[in-house]
C-alpha cells in the first residue's frame, strides 16, 4: 500500500509511518515535523515567520504536489492540515483527492466537530472549553485569544470544515474523545485506533524498590500550558512538593525537541501530562512506556472503549473535584512503594493497547476496508 501523510502531530504520522514501512508499505510524511519538536519527515513543510517566510511556504508546498500524487491513502493531520488559510487548505486537498484514492482524516486536534460537542453540554462532563456548565479557564485567557479559537464559530470556517468533510472516505481518531464526537457523525466510516508508541524504541527501565525521592516530571508547550490545564498540574506538584520537600523531586522543562524530551523524563517517577483530557495523551503513553506512572486522563469511558477491564493503571485527575490533583499526588508520595508495580502495569497498558504495530494494524485494517468499499 502506497500511504501519504499530509501534516503531523506530536510524531503521530511519522512514528505510523516508520512501521508501516518495516511492515512493506510505502510512506511518505509532508509535515513541519510538528514545529519545535522538530520530527522527521520526507517532504519539508516548515513554514518560517514574516511575510517572506509565508511567501516561501507556498511555494514549497506547490514544489511539493507533485510529489503527493498517486497514493493509495492519504491521511490529513486535521481539516487545517498545513499553515495556510482555510481556502488555500481547500485547494490543496481537492487536489489531493482528484489524484489519490482515498482520503483520510485523522481526528486528533481541535476542530469544529470537536469544538462543537465540548459546547454542547451533553456528551463531555468537562473539556478543554467547558467544565460542566461553566467555561474552563482556558476560555478568555490570552492563550485562546493568542490561538483565535473562536475562529471556529466563524462561518468561513464552518463553510470549510463542512468542505473537508464532505470529501473525506473517512476518519481516525486516535482519542477517545474524537472518537465520541464522529461516531455519531459518520457512522462506521470512522474508526478508533489510538496514539502509536514505538515501544521497541522506548526502553523500559523497572523500578526495582520504592525510590527514597518520588521525581514528579512535567513537560510544557508554553502556547498550550493553560488548554492542557499544566499550569494547575504545576501549581499543584509544587504545593505537593512544599508538603514532601525531604521525599519529591520537580523537573520541568518546556518545547523540548522530541528527542529531547523523551531523554529527559527518563530518570523520573511519575509525569503530569493532561488534566481537561478523558485520555492520556502521547506525552503520558511516551511516559508509561519507559516505565513512568502517568498522572493524566483515564475516565470510564476511555477504559471501557478498548474493552480494559484489568490494567487500569493511569492516575485519572478530575477537573472536576476540589483538591483532586493534590490528593492523588500525595497519595502517591505516601505509597511509593506502589511506583514499582505501578511501572510494570503502565508498560504492559502501552504494549497492549499503543504499540505502534498494534495501532498500525488498525489503520491497515480500516484503510483496506475503505479501498475494497470503493471498489
Amino acid at each position: 500500500m502506497k500511504i501519504l501523510f499530509a501534516g503531523d502531530a506530536s510524531n503521530m504520522h511519522n512514528c505510523l509511518a516508520q512501521e508501516l514501512r518495516r511492515m512493506g508499505h510505502e510512506a511518505v510524511v509532508a509535515s513541519d515535523g510538528s514545529r519545535w519538536m522538530d520530527t522527521q519527515r520526507d517532504i519539508n513543510l516548515l513554514r518560517r515567520p514574516g511575510k517572506l517566510g509565508a511567501l516561501r511556504y507556498v511555494m514549497h508546498v506547490q514544489r511539493a504536489l507533485p510529489r503527493m500524487k498517486g497514493f493509495d491513502i492519504v491521511e490529513i493531520a486535521s481539516p487545517i492540515f498545513l499553515r495556510l488559510r482555510p481556502h488555500r487548505n481547500a485547494k490543496v486537498f481537492d487536489y489531493l483527492k482528484a489524484n489519490n484514492r482515498c482520503m483520510v482524516l485523522s481526528a486528533l486536534g481541535t476542530d469544529m466537530v470537536y469544538y462543537d460537542a465540548c459546547h454542547d453540554g451533553h456528551t463531555f462532563r468537562y473539556s478543554d472549553y467547558m467544565l460542566g456548565d461553566e467555561p474552563s479557564p482556558y476560555v478568555g485567557s490570552s492563550e485562546y485569544i493568542a490561538q483565535e479559537q473562536d475562529n471556529w464559530k466563524q462561518p468561513f470556517m464552518r463553510e470549510h470544515s463542512d468542505h473537508i468533510l464532505a470529501g473525506i472516505d473517512g476518519a481516525v481518531a486516535c482519542l477517545y474523545e474524537y472518537y465520541a464526537v464522529y461516531r455519531p457523525l459518520l457512522g462506521d466510516k470512522v474508526a478508533y485506533a489510538g496514539i502509536p508508541i514505538d515501544t521497541q524504541e522506548l526502553t523500559f527501565r523497572p523500578l526495582d524498590q520504592a525510590p527514597d525521592k518520588v521525581r514528579l516530571f512535567i513537560g510544557i508547550q508554553r502556547d498550550r500550558h493553560v488548554i492542557k490545564g499544566t499550569d494547575k498540574l504545576l501549581a499543584a506538584m509544587k504545593r505537593v512538593h512544599d508538603r514532601y520537600p525531604a521525599l519529591t523531586e520537580l523537573e520541568v522543562v518546556e518545547n523540548l525537541p522530541y528527542d529531547e524530551y523523551t531523554r529527559r523524563m527518563r530518570e523520573s517517577h511519575v509525569i503530569m501530562d493532561q488534566l481537561y483530557s478523558y485520555t492520556p495523551g502521547t506525552n503520558a503513553l511516551i511516559a508509561m512506556a519507559q516505565g513512568l506512572v502517568a498522572v493524566s486522563g483515564g475516565e470510564p469511558e476511555y477504559y471501557d472503549l478498548i474493552g480494559e477491564t484489568a490494567n487500569r493503571p493511569i492516575v485519572n485527575v478530575s477537573p472536576l473535584i476540589e483538591g483532586d490533583i493534590d490528593n492523588k499526588l500525595s497519595w502517591l508520595v505516601e505509597h511509593r512503594d506502589q511506583l514499582p508495580q505501578m511501572a510494570r502495569a503502565s508498560r504492559a497498558f502501552v504494549e497492549k493497547h499503543n504499540a505502534v504495530s498494534v495501532v498500525a494494524r488498525r489503520y491497515l485494517d480500516f484503510w483496506n476496508k475503505l479501498l475494497s468499499d470503493e471498489q
